[in-house]
């Protein structure tokens, strides 16, 4: 089965994409002071990930169908003000089918995409860890709470997993991005946080909507695409 089988374990106004780090808005130093944690992050990803879930053909079909998904809510951006556009992230979807690794790998793949399209190389490092790593991290965070402290029921895991999971997640990344830019001073913080760290609240009830109706509609009607959930677990004797 699917589910048996995976396991294992930004920005701002820049010139064309939003939430996606663009060079020349930062310093040379921050562009490349994320590079180690990334290659880290990587190698760690490529030692410990099993692999042996592509081998199946199935399973490959449905990674890289939720890859391209991802993907297409990345480009379709949200116009707030002239220049200043949002994309859903879609990384607490993933994390909950696939568990973080594979995640982080559907991630990193789509950035990629992102990076090549827009020959913005240098930033691949900072946009995958604030944009993948984050949000993947704090969604594994709270599964793991859930599921350890938690009754094993079908609403505490919707609910907390996937709608409030995503939401803070995607607030984390909004936190973490804004501290990020501050930092690199190509923006002052009291300007991010007037102009930019609000309208993530906004974001935040569209990543909960879309990622909570989503997983629903999935650990339904197709609960084997979802590594995180066991109907025998959840739905048996409730």
């Amino acid at each position: 089965m699917y589910r048996r089988v995976i396991g294992g374990i930004g920005a701002f106004p820049y010139n064309r994409t939003i939430m996606n780090l663009v060079a020349d808005n930062l310093p040379a130093l921050w562009l490349w002071l994320p590079w180690p944690l990334a290659l880290a992050l990587g190698y760690a990803l490529a030692r410990h990930a099993h692999w042996r879930m592509l081998a199946d053909t199935d399973n490959q079909r449905v990674f890289f169908a939720a890859t391209v998904a991802v993907l297409g809510l990345w480009l379709i951006k949200t116009g707030i003000k002239p220049g200043l556009n949002f994309h859903l992230l879609g990384a607490t979807a993933l994390t909950l089918m696939f568990r973080p690794l594979f995640a982080l790998l559907a991630l990193a793949l789509i950035t990629l995409a992102i990076t090549l399209w827009h020959g913005e190389y240098a930033t691949f490092a900072a946009n995958w860890l604030i944009m993948g790593a984050v949000p993947v991290g704090v969604t594994w965070l709270i599964y793991r709470l859930v599921d350890g402290h938690l009754p094993n029921h079908l609403f505490i895991y919707l609910f907390l997993n996937a709608f409030f999971g995503s939401a803070l997640a995607i607030l984390a990344v909004g936190g973490v991005s804004t501290a990020y830019i501050a930092a690199s001073g190509a923006y002052t913080l009291g300007y991010l946080l007037e102009e930019y760290l609000p309208y993530y609240l906004l974001m935040a009830w569209s990543e909960a909507f879309a990622t909570g109706m989503l997983v629903t509609m999935m650990v339904i009607y197709k609960p084997h695409w979802v590594a995180t959930f066991d109907d025998r677990r959840y739905l048996w004797n409730k």
